[in-house]
């Protein structure tokens, strides 16, 4: 009698890039991390979070009374200012998404991008200051933690080799974690994904339909940066990648099994 394979044991695992405004919305954030737990119940994929928070940054810099400059829409980080940053992205936030994790039952453990060398870190410019590259590293530890059928939550604060503490782009280092651990991408935000001409969801996009849309007005603004860094991303990564929406968490269980529920954007 041969024994019936389980399809999620041969699904890759899955990291999940959250932008940082879920944070605010707290009952969204409960409702994501129960569609997690149901889903590690009945299922063996391994599912990864990475994120950022620059909401709470920008709060921070406001209440000190800095100035936030960014460039090419990267924030400049001053190295007298990454201790703060730090504290509130490797600290507050990633403590705030693991206490709802763990207030639904998950068995979540708060990490950055420095532990166990899961990425090489490597200052971008002088420009930016203590704004960091990310690489993907050894998945050795995090690839461990996983197997105990814990829930990683990543916060993108890195360290260089020679201990500098940097800041880095939660998207790129989504990527990097991605890469390390050979996984499914999901940058999940606060749009569902990219939409045409009649507001409808467009399934799949690379970059000669991208350019076309933009071309053609149909992607704009703010859609046209996040379109572009998922391009960016799928190529860094090699495979396609998803964008979805965080909005509706009902929607999520479909996603971790492997189904599209937004936008894939191939390499």
């Amino acid at each position: 009698m041969t024994e019936s394979i389980n399809p999620a044991l041969t699904l890759k695992p899955l990291v999940i890039k959250l932008g940082g405004a879920v944070l605010s919305d707290l009952d969204t954030l409960a409702l994501l991390f129960k569609a997690i737990a149901d889903y590690q119940q009945q299922a063996e994929r391994q599912i990864v979070i990475v994120h950022g928070g620059g909401y709470l940054v920008d709060e921070l810099m406001d209440k000190l009374q800095l100035e936030t400059v960014k460039i090419n829409g990267l924030r400049v980080t001053p190295f007298e200012h990454i201790n703060y940053i730090s504290g509130v992205l490797a600290g507050t936030a990633n403590k705030l998404l693991q206490g709802q994790a763990i207030k639904l039952g998950l068995n979540a453990v708060g990490l950055s991008l420095a532990d166990g060398g899961l990425c090489q870190i490597t200052q971008v410019s002088d420009q930016l200051g203590a704004v960091g590259d990310a690489k993907a590293g050894s998945a050795a530890v995090l690839s461990a933690i996983l197997t105990t059928g814990a829930l990683p939550i990543i916060s993108s604060i890195g360290i260089t080799a020679q201990g500098q503490l940097m800041n880095v782009n939660a998207d790129q280092a989504a990527v990097a974690v991605a890469t390390a651990l050979d996984a499914e991408l999901a940058l999940l935000s606060d749009v569902s994904g990219v939409l045409d001409g009649n507001k409808q969801l467009i399934a799949e996009l690379d970059q000669k339909q991208a350019d076309q849309l933009i071309e053609q007005k149909v992607i704009t603004d703010g859609m046209i940066v996040k379109v572009q860094a998922a391009l960016d991303a799928a190529k860094e990564l090699g495979r396609a990648i998803e964008v979805a929406g965080w909005k509706k968490p009902e929607k999520l269980t479909q996603l971790f099994s492997g189904t599209s529920i937004g936008t894939r954007f191939h390499p």
